[in-house]
């Protein structure tokens, strides 16, 4: 298992601490190497999780998202989460003062990061926190809000059930994803009927195990392609019989083939 360092920084923290700043919109970048880690905290803002460049992993007490460039992660305030660095990461973030959130936005949700976008967090980071209101700066950052609420929500989260069966279940995957117990071969290692558990899945994630499942490969495989391995190898190591069928699944998840979203990633 990966060891992790704990970044001795952690921006914008709870309580009293807050936002440090009295501007709106405020910007925070930080690089950081594979391993670190933010622990669980919260801020007093919304907070926007991006990486420029890298690989991160943000979870929460009900899900996990992932952070691969041209994504990133919409933080509610008040929401406890942590930060994980896969590859070394350039992380940009911003944070939102809670009354300028619409209600589409009150939960954690994967945006797209489009180019327009991108180019305005690392002008904002350029800007610094400093700025004036009602000033051309100020304004930057009003498009800014505008631009992230166009955004639409990708498919990017890994819910994670509190039930003990499903735990059994999900633990064992989240090891090992090439697993390929059906869910059938898990009632007898679990205790519960196919039926029962088909239910959990749908109450505790809003997904069935077999999209659950799918959902974790599709995780698994980002993380090893940014990490540099080949097509052949992710498929082969999260059990898929041939390539054919993780580049289908990655397709139709994501839209684009792994080759084409790795060159994508190169661009950003």
């Amino acid at each position: 298992m990966q060891q992790t360092r704990q970044s001795n920084l952690i921006p914008h923290t709870t309580g009293s601490q807050g936002k440090t700043t009295p501007q709106r919109i405020t910007s925070f970048a930080q690089d950081l190497q594979k391993g670190e880690s933010f622990p669980f905290h919260e801020h007093q803002s919304a907070q926007l999780v991006y990486a420029s460049h890298g690989l991160l992993k943000v979870t929460t007490h009900e899900a996990v998202y992932i952070v691969p460039p041209q994504r990133a992660v919409w933080m509610p305030n008040g929401i406890e989460h942590r930060i994980d660095v896969h590859e070394a990461v350039a992380m940009r973030s911003l944070y939102i003062e809670p009354s300028l959130i619409q209600n589409q936005a009150l939960q954690p949700r994967v945006i797209m990061i489009s180019p327009l976008l991108r180019e305005l967090i690392l002008t904002a980071i350029a800007i610094g926190n400093e700025y004036a209101e009602n000033s051309p700066e100020s304004r930057i950052m009003d498009v800014i809000l505008d631009q992230i609420t166009e955004q639409s929500g990708i498919a990017l989260a890994l819910p994670l059930p509190k039930d003990s069966r499903l735990l059994i279940i999900t633990r064992t995957l989240i090891d090992n994803p090439a697993d390929t117990y059906k869910l059938e071969d898990w009632v007898l290692k679990v205790g519960a009927s196919k039926r029962t558990i088909n239910r959990l899945f749908m109450q505790q994630t809003q997904m069935s195990f077999q999209s659950w499942r799918q959902q974790l490969r599709l995780h698994q495989g980002i993380e090893l392609l940014t990490a540099g391995q080949s097509v052949t190898q992710v498929a082969l190591s999260l059990g898929y019989r041939d390539t054919s069928s993780f580049i289908a699944m990655f397709r139709r998840c994501l839209g684009v083939t792994p080759t084409d979203y790795l060159r994508a990633c190169d661009r950003n």
